[in-house]
């Protein structure tokens, strides 16, 4: 049950109810676009004429708007209702070691057109200058567009909240970095930043609908370049006092275990990166194999050379499996999530990997009920960094208002 906090509290007034409201049509739309003014009093249980209230005063405000009418028996045809994308986009960014990819998306987080990648720039300044060139460029090639409502990004590092500096990116080697304001400045749009963990769990919050929702909890993993974790507690995005709530990819697996890009030895990150499973097969520490510029060798070159047969790129990639499953383990066993996701580029070799990481996983899990908890892999091509920072920027309009 959730308590009232009596420090802190937003007494609900007549327009409470019609602020909730307006919030569940515009869900509703969101979810199941076209959807008619009948089809939203039935779904609302609410009489025709007060939803249509909240319908004119969406249309008003621009938030959504009609298209076209539907089939009827008798009587006049529906209207059907979408969200206004229209003419209005964001862009979507998603910071790693080796590339940076820029995506646009309309007001609902679909992906318009294709993903665009760039090397990543060590330096800040470099880097918001070659994205914000390239920001320009994309827009103006869209075309038909009123507004860029804003720019979404995830990075690889601890944010903090509200100013959304950089505080430390290990694997980026960045510290303090005030990469909103500077990339804000350098394109004259609003900007939004979030760890690729946390972002991963928006993405996948805002993804799902009705019965394609967890029943509970969910935590997402996100095996790139580093290891991302973000939780989603009660449909929301746990952030934690710091907003640092879901740092578990340094979680300890080993004292003496190989060192990590935070510094530390041992951390969850350390073996089940891409950094970790390429150092596995070179025969390296981590933190060698990924402390150059990146290398022509790449995790996708590994995954081709598992498929080909090699055996020793097969060991390294299923030794990335049994880590994951035991740092998997103590996750599912200290949060009791209903489900797990795993992203990243392992997820192209899922077969190999899930066989030693359920292992582990079972191994490890306290009860048969722990033991049986959902895991399930996110493609790659779902891109859900891209989704999660544009996201952040389309799912505020989306979310529930706070009553107390």
């Amino acid at each position: 049950m959730r308590k009232i906090d009596t420090t802190r509290f937003r007494v609900a007034t007549q327009r409470t109810s019609r602020e909730i409201n307006r919030t569940i049509v515009l869900n509703l739309v969101r979810a199941r676009q076209p959807l008619s003014r009948a089809d939203l009093a039935r779904a609302m249980g609410m009489r025709r004429g007060a939803v249509s209230l909240i319908v004119s005063e969406l249309l008003k405000d621009g938030a959504i708007f009609e298209g076209a009418t539907g089939d009827a028996v008798r009587g006049r045809k529906p209207t059907f209702l979408y969200i206004d994308s229209r003419r209005r986009v964001v862009v979507a960014i998603d910071i790693r070691v080796s590339r940076t990819s820029l995506m646009l998306a309309d007001l609902v987080g679909q992906p318009l057109g294709g993903v665009i990648t760039i090397p990543t720039e060590r330096d800040p300044k470099k880097l918001v200058k070659s994205l914000a060139t390239r920001i320009k460029q994309v827009l103006a090639d869209h075309g038909q567009i009123d507004a860029c409502t804003g720019i979404g990004v995830a990075v690889p590092g601890m944010v903090e909240r509200p100013s959304m500096r950089v505080l430390h990116a290990p694997t980026l080697g960045w510290r303090d970095v005030d990469l909103r304001d500077m990339l804000a400045k350098a394109t004259g749009i609003p900007v939004e930043i979030e760890n690729s963990g946390r972002v991963c769990a928006l993405a996948q919050l805002w993804a799902m609908h009705g019965g394609d929702h967890p029943a509970g909890d969910f935590v997402f993993v996100s095996a790139s370049d580093g290891l991302g974790v973000g939780v989603s507690f009660q449909r929301e995005v746990l952030r934690g006092r710091h907003n640092l709530a879901g740092e578990f990819g340094h979680l300890l697996l080993s004292m003496d275990g190989p060192r990590c890009s935070c510094g530390s030895n041992g951390c969850w990150e350390a073996y089940v990166s891409n950094r970790a499973t390429l150092a596995r097969y070179f025969g390296q520490e981590p933190e060698v194999a990924g402390a150059a510029d990146p290398p022509d060798f790449t995790i996708d070159d590994l995954i081709a050379r598992a498929r080909g047969g090699d055996l020793k790129a097969r060991a390294a990639i299923q030794a990335t499996g049994k880590y994951l499953g035991v740092g998997l383990a103590l996750l599912v066993n200290g949060l009791d999530p209903s489900a797990v996701y795993v992203g990243g580029e392992i997820t192209a070799v899922w077969d190999l990997i899930e066989p030693p990481m359920r292992a582990a996983f079972l191994d490890r899990a306290l009860t048969p009920a722990v033991a049986a908890t959902v895991i399930r892999p996110v493609a790659t091509i779902e891109y859900p960094r891209l989704r999660g920072a544009a996201a952040l920027v389309t799912a505020p309009a989306f979310a529930a208002p706070v009553v107390a």
